[in-house]
Formats: C-alpha cells, sequence, structure tokens
C-alpha cells in the first residue's frame, strides 16, 4: 500500500513508518515538526525509496491537499496530535486548533481527495486515538468499544471530538474510515516528557523521580511497536466504520511501574543508592483519572491480534535503548517544556 501517515516523525507516528518500509510500504511522512517531533527518529529509512517527507501542518487545508494531489495515497493514518496531558492543562488551545481543526481539514481533504478519484472502495482514513476518550474507571471493569465518551482533559475531549467527526463523516459523506483507541505506550524513541522517559532520564541524572500523588493511579501498558503491528494490521483488514480498542493487555500501578524501571536500573546499571530512593510523590494533576483498561476482544476475535510483549519484556527493552542512545534524548532536553512540572496552571 502508499501510506499517507501524519505525525510519522513522532514516537508512535515513527514506529508505523519504520514497520510499514520494513514490510514493504510506500510511506509519505506527514509531519510539521513541532517541538516532540524528531528526525532521528525516522533516519533509518530516511534513505529508502519507499520513503518520503513533507514538512506541512494539518492545520493548512491547502497545503494538505497539495500532498494528496502529489502522492495520491491508498490510506491514510492519522497520528498527528497534541497528545501531552499536562502540557493541554497549560495551554488547550493548540489542542483545539490541532487535534478538532487539524483532523477537520484531513478529513475534507482526504474526502475531497477520494471523491475526485471516483470514491475508490479500497481507500482508508485511519484516525488513531486514545482510551482517555472513556474517561475513568473504577477498580474494576473495562473499556470496549461501546463504552459512552466521558473525557476529563482538554487533551481528551479534544481527542474526543476528533473521533466523533471521524465518524461523522463516514455516517454523513460516505467516506471509508477505521478507528482504534489504544492504552497507553511505551518504548524507544519516547519523547522526555512522559512517565517511562522521565523516570529513566531522571534516575540516570540523580535528580527526584516524580510520582503523581500516591501514585495509585492505574494504566494499561502498550509497547510502541506492538501498537504499530496492530495499527498496520487494522488499516488492512479492519471493517469500514469500525472501532477496535488496542490494549496491552498489562494493568499496572504508576508506582509499581517506575519501582519496576528502578530495579532494571539497579541491574543494569548500578550505583552506591537503588535508583528507588530517588521517587518523590507530588502534587498530583488536576482531574487525573483514576484508572484505565482496554477490554481487546473485538481486535482478537476479528482480526487475530494480541500484543507480543508483556510489560516486564518491553520495559527491560526501552531502559536499554534509553542507556545505549544517549545521542538521541540528550538534546531533546534542552526543548521547551521537557524537564519542567506542567500542568499546574488549573
Amino acid at each position: 500500500m502508499k501510506l499517507l501517515v501524519t505525525g510519522g516523525a513522532g514516537f508512535i507516528g515513527s514506529a508505523v513508518v519504520r514497520l510499514a518500509i520494513a514490510r514493504g510500504h510506500e510511506v509519505i511522512n506527514l509531519d510539521a515538526m513541532t517541538y516532540a517531533a524528531c528526525a532521528e527518529n525516522v533516519a533509518s529509512v530516511a534513505t529508502s525509496n519507499l520513503y518520503s517527507f513533507e514538512q506541512a501542518d494539518i492545520r493548512d487545508r491547502a497545503r494538505l491537499d497539495e500532498v494528496f494531489a502529489t502522492h495520491r495515497p491508498d490510506a491514510v493514518m492519522h497520528l498527528a496530535a497534541e497528545s501531552h496531558v499536562d502540557r493541554s492543562i497549560d495551554g488547550p488551545g493548540d489542542f483545539i486548533l490541532t487535534n478538532i481543526n487539524g483532523t477537520y481539514n484531513m478529513l475534507e481533504s482526504a474526502r475531497a481527495y477520494w471523491q475526485q478519484m471516483g470514491k475508490p472502495e479500497a481507500f482508508r482514513f485511519h484516525h488513531i486515538s486514545t482510551d482517555e476518550v472513556f474517561g475513568s474507571l473504577g477498580e474494576t471493569g473495562q473499556f470496549t468499544e461501546d463504552t459512552p465518551y466521558d473525557p476529563r482533559s482538554p487533551y481528551s475531549a479534544s481527542k474526543a471530538a476528533s473521533d466523533h467527526l471521524v465518524r461523522a463523516w463516514h455516517e454523513t459523506y460516505g467516506l471509508p474510515v477505521v478507528l482504534t483507541n489504544c492504552s497507553n505506550n511505551y518504548g524507544p524513541f519516547h519523547f522526555p516528557e512522559k512517565l517511562v522517559p522521565v523516570t529513566i532520564l531522571n534516575a540516570l541524572a540523580g535528580k527526584p523521580i516524580p510520582v503523581y500523588g500516591a501514585g495509585l493511579n492505574v494504566r494499561d501498558w502498550l509497547y510502541v511497536e506492538d501498537h504499530a503491528d496492530a495499527l498496520l494490521l487494522v488499516v488492512q483488514k479492519g471493517a469500514v466504520g469500525r472501532s477496535y480498542n488496542i490494549g496491552g493487555e498489562n494493568e499496572r500501578r504508576n508506582i509499581d511501574l517506575v519501582t519496576t524501571i528502578c530495579a532494571i536500573l539497579d541491574k543494569k546499571r548500578p550505583k552506591a543508592r537503588p535508583y528507588a530512593d530517588q521517587i518523590t510523590y507530588v502534587t498530583d494533576r488536576p482531574g487525573h483519572d483514576a484508572r484505565y483498561a482496554i477490554d481487546p476482544s473485538r481486535i482478537r476475535s476479528e482480526l487475530g491480534w494480541r500484543p507480543s510483549v508483556t510489560v516486564e519484556e518491553g520495559l527491560e527493552k526501552t531502559v536499554q535503548w534509553y542507556l545505549d542512545n544517549e545521542a538521541w534524548w540528550k538534546p531533546l532536553q534542552a526543548r521547551a517544556g521537557v524537564g519542567v512540572r506542567l500542568g499546574v496552571k488549573a
């Protein structure tokens, strides 16, 4: 397939780009190269004759039309988004403009292209979203594709809005769409503002390792390369108009995840004191959802997909990757907002 991947220089997007090219797909990587994007994320495929890059902002409709006309993709995989909850608390405007208005532009540009091409049945618009649109769970239960939406942060509200737009464009205009909602991703090339890379890098630097509240919030952890595998499966074989929840089947409390990372570092790069001694409990995030958990029955039964990496295996791989790739993460620590506590303006 010829895939137009938006946000392909970001964390999840770059994993999709690398895996798609490894499997022989042609990829057009469309990315605005904002603060969390890194050209190095796709350096391993940048010289491939299957890869091309377009620096473009999904908020620029005219530019999107140019990209569609030039490259004539078979499918769109729409990952470009503002995604950090703490940043959305401090500055929600960027999340509205990118996640809602940008998705609207992508849908309209894709619809115009699809119509100009004679509405090919094989065309797909794959919208990639998050489990955070479903809100917060208690101690039991899991999110299914039919769980009512209940977003609680500016980030999750903007992603919920984008999901609704995608479904509306399918119902109203017939645009052939598929949707996915994933659990928390982690792995190589994870921008150093999220929990896993912050824990690793603060531990290595001898800095306090911040844990929000009592660290009892629960997340389902999905290794990013497993996620990329699932996304490529859905864009090729998912049923039109259908949504699929993608989970790692690895629920962990935040404090347990952090202590596991510290224990891995104790083995891989030991020092005089255990890394867990650096754990510091900080004021909780406003509106912090208690628990996310995904029921992946649909994607398992309909498409035969399951995650291949346990959280213990994935964290071992991730910690080793950060130990081996200081040249990648070190320059990123100078970017705006990295290493600073965000999300407290509320």
